[in-house]
């Protein structure tokens, strides 16, 4: 393990932060950040021994329950009846690695000082963390309305030596492992139950690992577009930088730049051409991928802002007092959410429909890429496994954003829906991932029948490399076997490859 990460007072861009997560290098606080924590919870504790007056989540209930006064005796008991009541949360559990994100950037909220929790639950936090002492959060259960409150109530209720946490894959009761590791649950104070239910920590996690494999897809799909442009032939015109200028689109502008330098060395440049223009699916890549990207860098923008936030309630302002707002709502997180669907979306679409063109049997290319069709079906069914995906994409970018439901006996009567959208971006993100794979995987063996042709730059030596772990075969077999490691190979050429 790596030497720990601090988290100093200021901004923290979300490359570090995700970079932070995947590393799994343990964290601290700064002394300057726990002195700001610590002041904080202090100047909370005086205003509730000096105020008269009921304080929101303090020293009233919930939601509609918010003008119930409780007694100085039962303020400890808020906090846990809080904690249970909201552990709501249903269905298969989001994996452990997600729900570490959850973690930091709930820890990175605290640490702002605003919540006035007290700094041995933040540093119990921590703790929790640094030993992957992971909490099991089921996926759904959260509105996006006040905070993800049910999945971040499954989070919280470690701290009360409650719920289960993952051990050796599996959901163990916490208080044995938290014993098992010689660790006492830190407990609950005034305010600190609701300071770790509100919020939108877990909406933004699904979000941010959204955006780790949609930028993998953004880094290789120039160059997986390029190769299928090889293979089917293209003219290069359409990459004329002018073109793109007169447009002014910073995305196009940088995807045709980028696929110009891959191709900068390729025949296509002097090979004589049977076509014209060539389809939209090929033409059009600077247009429509970089549209996406520059969707994928506007996401990135709110993400990234959200994580450097407090979005809790009620909150210690820098006057000294605490006041209710709406900052749980997660209405930038689920349009976010919803663009970045949309945008994938679009890269996945196209990306299908040139590995139809590549195996339709056009210029000069064998049907479905077999030199025996009939017997052989080629790559006929890769394409029809891609349109599923294309298919079940469609369905999946539908906005969770335009919807909501009254909740809390009218309270909470407008809901952002940002954790359903997060799940949903989620996926979709993994299967135009998937998609772009086995486009790769098509224009690879497409390539394999251009026998008179040459490859130059940057593609020869990665279709050389996954041609080492995949070779050519030319009679059928089973494409899917192949599926996992080509979109392995591509991940790993996003990591040697940035935009």
């Amino acid at each position: 393990m790596g030497k720990a990460f601090v988290i100093e007072a200021g901004f923290i861009s979300l490359h570090t932060i995700l970079k932070v997560w995947k590393s799994g290098i343990p964290i601290e606080i700064s002394e300057v950040v726990m002195k700001g924590v610590r002041d904080s919870r202090n100047r909370l504790e005086e205003l509730i021994g000096s105020n008269a007056d009921p304080v929101y989540g303090v020293n009233t209930g919930f939601g509609s329950l918010c003008d119930q006064v409780i007694s100085d005796r039962d303020l400890e008991r808020l906090q846990y009846n809080l904690v249970r009541s909201h552990a709501c949360g249903t269905g298969i559990p989001v994996s452990e690695e997600l729900t570490r994100l959850v973690m930091i950037l709930k820890i990175l909220s605290l640490s702002k000082g605003n919540s006035a929790v007290r700094p041995e639950t933040l540093v119990f936090l921590v703790e929790l963390y640094n030993r992957r002492l992971t909490p099991v959060i089921p996926r759904f259960g959260s509105l996006g309305a006040s905070g993800d409150l049910a999945p971040l109530a499954h989070l919280t209720l470690l701290l009360i030596g409650e719920g289960k946490i993952w051990q050796n894959d599996q959901p163990v009761e916490a208080l044995t492992v938290l014993q098992q590791n010689g660790l006492k649950p830190c407990g609950l104070m005034t305010k600190e139950g609701l300071a770790l239910l509100n919020g939108t920590q877990f909406s933004l996690a699904l979000l941010g690992s959204a955006l780790v494999e949609a930028r993998e897809c953004t880094k290789v799909s120039a160059y997986v577009a390029a190769l299928s442009m090889e293979a089917f032939d293209c003219s290069l015109d359409f990459l004329h930088p002018e073109i793109h200028k007169l447009r002014n689109q910073p995305g196009q502008i940088k995807v045709a730049a980028q696929i110009n330098e891959i191709l900068r060395e390729s025949g296509l440049r002097t090979r004589s051409k049977a076509s014209v223009q060539d389809p939209y699916s090929f033409r059009c890549v600077p247009q429509v991928h970089g549209a996406s990207l520059d969707s994928f860098e506007y996401v990135w923008s709110v993400a990234e802002r959200e994580a450097n936030s407090v979005t809790d309630n009620p909150l210690l302002l820098s006057d000294g007092t605490v006041r209710s707002g709406g900052n749980f709502h997660a209405q930038p997180l689920a349009l976010a959410a919803d663009f970045l669907s949309i945008a994938m979306a679009e890269m996945g679409n196209i990306s299908e429909r040139r590995i139809y063109q590549l195996i339709n049997g056009s210029r000069g290319l064998p049907v479905f890429l077999t030199q025996n069709p009939g017997l052989n079906s080629g790559y006929m069914i890769v394409q029809y496994s891609a349109a599923a995906l294309v298919s079940n994409n469609k369905q999946l970018a539908s906005p969770s954003s335009v919807d909501s439901i009254v909740t809390s006996k009218g309270q909470e009567d407008h809901v952002s829906m940002a954790a359903n959208a997060g799940l949903r971006c989620l996926e979709l993100v993994s299967h135009v991932a998937q998609v772009l794979a086995m486009e790769w995987m098509t224009a690879v063996r497409a390539w394999q029948y251009r026998e008179k042709w040459s490859l130059h730059g940057p593609l020869s030596d990665w279709v050389r490399n996954y041609l080492d772990l995949i070779p050519f075969q030319e009679e059928d077999h089973i494409p899917s076997v192949q599926f996992q490691p080509a979109l392995e190979f591509l991940r790993k050429q996003a990591a040697l490859h940035e935009n």
